[in-house]
Parts: C-alpha cells; sequence; structure tokens
C-alpha cells in the first residue's frame, strides 16, 4: 500500500490549528459571559432585595425593643431606617409600628398619617391593620377628636378583640 500524501496547498499549518483553536475557545468564553451576564445581575438583584428585607426586619425588630423599653427616639430613628430600606412589604407592620411611636413622643398628626398607610396596606393584614387602627385612635385622642377616636378604636376592637378602648 502506497501512502496517500497531502498537496502542500491544502495542508493546515500547526499554527492556524492552534490559531482556529484558540479564537474558537475566546468565542465560547464570551457567549457564555453574556448568556451567563444577566442570570448573575438577577442573582445580585434577589440577595440584595434579601438583604434590604433582612435588615429591615432587624431594625423593625430593634425598633420594637426600643419602644418597648421607653426609648421612643432611637425606636423612631430605627423604625425610619427600617423604611429606608424599601422593603415594601414590611412598610405597613414598621407604619403601625411608627404610628405609636409617633404618639409617645406627641407627633400625633404624624402617628395619624403613618397609620393611614398601615391602614390602607392591602392583604390579609389583620393584626396589623387592628394595631394601626388602635395607634391612631391614641392619636385622635390627643388631638382630642373623641369621636373620630372611638370609630378607630372600634375598628381594632373588631379586627382584634384584645385591643379595647382605654
Amino acid at each position: 500500500m502506497k501512502k496517500k500524501t497531502v498537496p502542500e496547498k491544502t495542508r493546515i499549518s500547526r499554527t492556524s490549528v492552534l490559531a482556529i483553536g484558540v479564537i474558537a475557545v475566546i468565542v465560547i468564553i464570551a457567549i457564555a459571559v453574556f448568556t451567563l451576564m444577566p442570570t448573575a445581575r438577577n442573582a445580585g438583584t434577589s440577595v440584595n432585595t434579601s438583604d434590604s428585607f433582612t435588615t429591615a426586619g432587624a431594625l423593625y425588630s430593634k425598633s420594637v425593643d426600643l419602644a418597648n423599653a421607653g426609648n421612643y427616639k432611637d425606636a423612631l430613628q430605627a423604625a425610619d431606617l427600617a423604611m429606608e430600606q424599601n422593603a415594601s412589604s414590611l412598610t405597613p407592620l414598621i407604619q403601625a409600628n411608627r404610628a405609636g411611636i409617633l404618639v409617645m413622643l406627641g407627633r400625633n398628626e404624624e402617628a395619624i398619617t403613618a397609620a393611614d398607610v398601615a391602614i390602607n396596606a392591602r392583604g390579609n393584614l389583620t393584626t396589623t391593620h387592628s394595631i394601626a387602627y388602635y395607634n391612631k385612635g391614641n392619636a385622635l385622642r390627643a388631638l382630642g377628636k373623641t369621636a373620630e377616636a372611638d370609630a378607630a378604636y372600634a375598628n381594632a376592637t373588631a379586627l382584634d378583640p384584645s385591643l379595647k378602648k382605654p
């Protein structure tokens, strides 16, 4: 058997094969980067959202603890920092808490506004709504708006019978 020889014109040099291989690898890497980049961005966003939610929750808890200890100024500061995290699912709960803190600080108009944010939130938020109505009732009573306060207390009690008019 005679060995076939390939004419010199049709042979591909080793350098050419190596160059083509390197280019192919670069193209594959580029495609992978552009394909995976949106996934990486979305993963980063969910982590940031999760971090924001976790931070807001921790600040809300700190706010409650400070308020229970009678440190209303720092409690309000923690609640405001929790709001800055933009964890929208926690907004009604944080605002209901802020309303009670604001009442204790004598900032009753602001308390009513915070309570209304919580009250107007949609969803199955019975406990949050009841606390917001109760804190709104306290703010209205402090402002001498007895009839409106009684209505707010009635709404609170309807949602949670353990919340009685003071």
